[in-house]
This record gives structure tokens, sequence and C-alpha cells, in this order.
């Protein structure tokens, strides 16, 4: 990517019917060089969208995506590719995988389940968030930076606490150049900012990226903000946990939850970031 050139609005161009382009606004928190992972879960949902409307409906809903993060996601163009691994009438499994020159870079399993009306049993969720309209934007850049946390709009609901933070996440940016993305696609572009919402220590001094993103749901987002009712853990053996309840505007729609590698910032002594 040029540094000098202006940035589309969008996290991806699409280059076939595999392929896509990153654009600027996808620049890791951790490193500007790397993807940040959000945008890139979103997009791996739109490719499933995208295989399961090229066959005839049958009626389910996606009721878990686990995302595992094999490698660097350099920001180069990068491919995915879809299939089904256990097919079924009322449950299946579809796998995704995006390479990134020609190597695995992730692995994300959906579990498609049916859809039925169970209106008159639902009930058990958190309450409903504060709404986003009714709250102030928080320049979240000032503690990360990165193309992608530059797009955001993050509106918390009070004021964020180590270790502890409910915001509303929105953005301006298409996921892909010139395509409507769907609801969930759009949604799940979002969720994997939950672990830069509720630090529990510096960036600037300790490292604890996620290797893993796991959501469940109980209902089907919509609209356009992603509700992060985080909490972060850390543990004392170099393992830390996010943990959010998933929220739109209608109220809690599911979970996700983060696996944390923690470990001090690299110095001139601890050149690799181990003590």
């Amino acid at each position: 990517m040029n540094p000098s050139a202006p940035a589309p609005d969008s996290y991806f161009e699409r280059i076939d019917e595999h392929r896509y382009k990153p654009t600027p606004h996808v620049g890791g928190a951790w490193d500007p060089d790397e993807q940040h992972f959000s945008p890139l879960g979103g997009l791996v949902v739109h490719a499933i969208d995208r295989y399961l409307a090229g066959r005839p409906d049958t009626g389910m809903v996606l009721g878990r995506i686990s995302f595992d993060i094999l490698g660097r996601l350099a920001t180069d163009e990068c491919e995915i590719r879809v299939e089904t691994v256990r097919p079924g009438r009322t449950i299946e499994l579809v796998e995704a995988t995006v390479l990134i020159a020609g190597r695995p870079v992730v692995r994300a399993r959906a579990w498609l389940l049916t859809s039925l009306d169970t209106d008159a049993v639902a009930g058990g969720g958190a309450d409903r968030l504060t709404p986003p309209e009714e709250l102030e934007s928080w320049h979240m850049a000032d503690v990360w930076p990165g193309g992608y946390i530059g797009t955001l709009d993050v509106r918390p609901v009070a004021p964020p606490q180590p270790g502890r933070t409910t915001a509303w996440i929105g953005t301006g940016v298409d996921l892909v150049a010139g395509e409507q993305a769907g609801p969930l696609a759009s949604f799940v572009t979002l969720v994997d900012t939950a672990n830069g919402i509720a630090v529990r220590q510096s960036p600037a001094e300790w490292m604890f990226p996620n290797v893993d993103l796991t959501i469940h749901l109980h209902r089907q987002p919509r609209g356009r903000w992603t509700g992060l009712d985080t909490t972060v853990v850390f543990g004392p053996t170099g393992q830390g946990i996010t943990s959010t309840v998933l929220h739109d505007t209608a109220g809690p729609v599911g979970h996700a939850q983060q696996i944390l590698t923690v470990r001090p910032q690299p110095t001139a002594d601890r050149p690799d970031g181990r003590p």
C-alpha cells in the first residue's frame, strides 16, 4: 500500500471471487504494518455469507463462529476459501481459511443452526445498554495507534476502567468497496475491538494480543452499532482472557471470548519480549 495515497472508504477491495486487497484502514494496533484482526474477521463472515448465498436457502443462521489466528496478518492481498465440513438439514459446519502469500493465517469454523420461532420462550439475557445516541465519543487513538482504530466511533457507557469497559463501536467505513455487507458481517467487523477497550496495563509496557476469537449468538444482530460489555483478566503465568457480552441497540445478542498471550514489551534487555 502507498501510505501517501488517500485511503478509500473501505477496509478491503475485491480483486476476484476469492481474493481481497486490504486498504490502510486495516492497520493494526500492535503493528501498523500488520492487519488488525477485526476487519478480517468481518471479511470472513462476508465470504461465508456469499458462499451460502450461492446455494438454495436452508433457513439456517450462524450460531457460533470461532477464529484461530495462525500467523502474522501482513497487509498483503488475502484469499478466502470456504467449504462445508459437516452438511445437514438442521445443523451444518462450515470452515473458512484465509491465506496470505499462499500460507494459511486464519482458520474459522461456523456452526449454522436451524431457525425456528421460539419467541414464546425467549429470555435470560442482560439488560439493554444506554443507547449510543445518548453518549459521548471517546478518542481511542489516545491509547492505540493504527489505521483501524482511527476509523472507529467509540462511545463508552461509563468512563473506561482497567480491565472493565462497556462501549458502543461504530464505523463509517465499508467492509468491502462497492459491496453491501450483511448485518452479521458488519457486526463481527467490530467485535475484535473488545481486547482494546478495557486494557489492564499500558500497551506501551505490556503486550496482550489475542490468538483467537470465538463468538456465540442467541440472536442475529442488527443495526450499525456493536455493543461490547467487556471484562479482561490476566493470569499469573502469561495468559489472559477477554470476555464480552455482545449487544445491538435492541439488547444482548451473544458472547465473545478471546485468549490472550501476556508478556512485557520488548526492551534492550528483553529483545524478544520475554522475561
